[in-house]
């Protein structure tokens, strides 16, 4: 039986991963949830998975909550994530977290050795080499949970990492596939969270409008394989099929395909390193027409050039790259600035950036919230 601590329940990863646990109880058993927005959908986890401990926002709704559910543990804010992320009665920790929350819970699980299945990209983005770091010191593993890294980590599964020639990362290309600059200047915030292929959060919804999630899942891909930026490639890919590949100094490549369906890539993440039957539907390949293949538009979409650029540079660029996008999303979203300026002012906060290259935990959390401010000085 193995026992999961899922930080972000109630988000889109978080209640596709919970629906695999409903459907293999005699293989995974729930220790931790977590939920700062959503306390209806909490309280629903909650009933139904009997947790140890469970992670809300303050500490009002946490006493609500234990005089409704006396016997689960109530665990409040970010401490309360660092708490639920070391829990002692789990032998894996899921980080779904959306944005820089999530850094300090994967900091904590990688200290003490806690397997990670990780879904939370600002972990890696921004403090890439600390945390690989402090895995490799500590013996826990980190499973990805990204349908991209994921699907490389299958295809590396026996080889030899060091005869690899490149990765090759593949992307729907969002809603907003072949359109040029003049095309994007109005789109609405609706518009922006239509993805052709993936049911997902917003954030990351808009992140792949823009095509920053590629470009964040690059810098990943960088700190989970060893690989240097020249070596990882994007290539979009709109039937969203094939996840990702990898080709060998030999030219042989190796590709996952499955159906876009993150619960296909979290089942893998918790059974790792074996495979188990889930309920999803396969693919058929005699319904497929065809699989096609483009390079990604980066004069359009600069933001997947700015993290090849950060990945290039080093230190603290990509605290900064991270934590101005994720700023400037929030900004989007609530309709205080236009689309295209998520790309325009993030190449204004990295030409004024000072790096730095020697890089604590303090050091990189006092980097994201100066640029964050920045940005909403920028913006205001």
């Amino acid at each position: 039986m193995k026992k999961i601590a899922i930080l972000g329940s109630t988000g889109s990863i978080g209640t596709q991963a919970l629906d695999i646990i409903a459907h293999n109880p005699q293989e995974y058993q729930v220790a931790v949830v977590s939920g700062f927005s959503n306390m209806t959908l909490l309280s629903k986890q909650i009933n139904q998975f009997n947790p140890e401990a469970a992670v809300v926002s303050d500490e009002a709704t946490a006493l609500r909550f234990k005089k409704e559910y006396p016997k689960t543990e109530f665990l409040i804010g970010s401490l309360g994530l660092v708490q639920a992320a070391t829990y002692a009665d789990c032998n894996l920790v899921l980080n779904a977290l959306v944005g820089m929350i999530g850094l300090e819970p994967t900091y904590a699980a990688a200290k003490i050795g806690k397997d990670i299945a990780l879904a939370n990209k600002e972990t890696l983005v921004s403090g890439g080499s600390l945390i690989m770091k402090t895995i490799s010191e500590n013996g826990g593993k980190l499973i990805p949970v990204d349908s991209e890294h994921s699907a490389i980590s299958q295809c590396l599964a026996g080889n030899d990492n060091k005869a690899i020639k490149r990765l090759i990362l593949t992307a729907s290309g969002g809603p907003f596939r072949g359109k040029k600059i003049e095309g994007l200047k109005n789109v609405s915030v609706d518009q922006a969270l239509k993805h052709p292929k993936w049911k997902m959060g917003k954030k990351i919804s808009i992140d792949s409008a823009t095509l920053m999630n590629k470009g964040l899942e690059v810098i990943e891909a960088h700190w989970l394989f060893d690989m240097p930026p020249e070596q990882i490639e994007v290539l979009v890919h709109p039937e969203s099929i094939i996840h990702s590949m990898v080709e060998f100094i030999d030219h042989s490549i190796l590709a996952q395909l499955g159906a876009a369906d993150m619960r296909g890539p979290i089942n893998y993440a918790f059974s790792h390193p074996i495979r188990r039957e889930n309920d999803l539907v396969g693919l058929d390949f005699t319904k497929i027409s065809a699989l096609n293949f483009e390079k990604p538009d980066l004069e359009t979409f600069r933001c997947l050039q700015y993290a090849y650029d950060t990945l290039k540079l080093g230190g603290s660029y990509m605290i900064v790259l991270n934590a101005a996008n994720e700023e400037l999303v929030g900004f989007f979203l609530n309709n205080k600035i236009p689309f295209l300026d998520i790309q325009q002012k993030i190449q204004i906060i990295l030409e004024t950036h000072n790096p730095v290259y020697e890089l604590t935990m303090e050091t990189i959390l006092s980097i994201d919230q100066e640029t964050r401010e920045k940005v909403r000085q920028l913006c205001y």
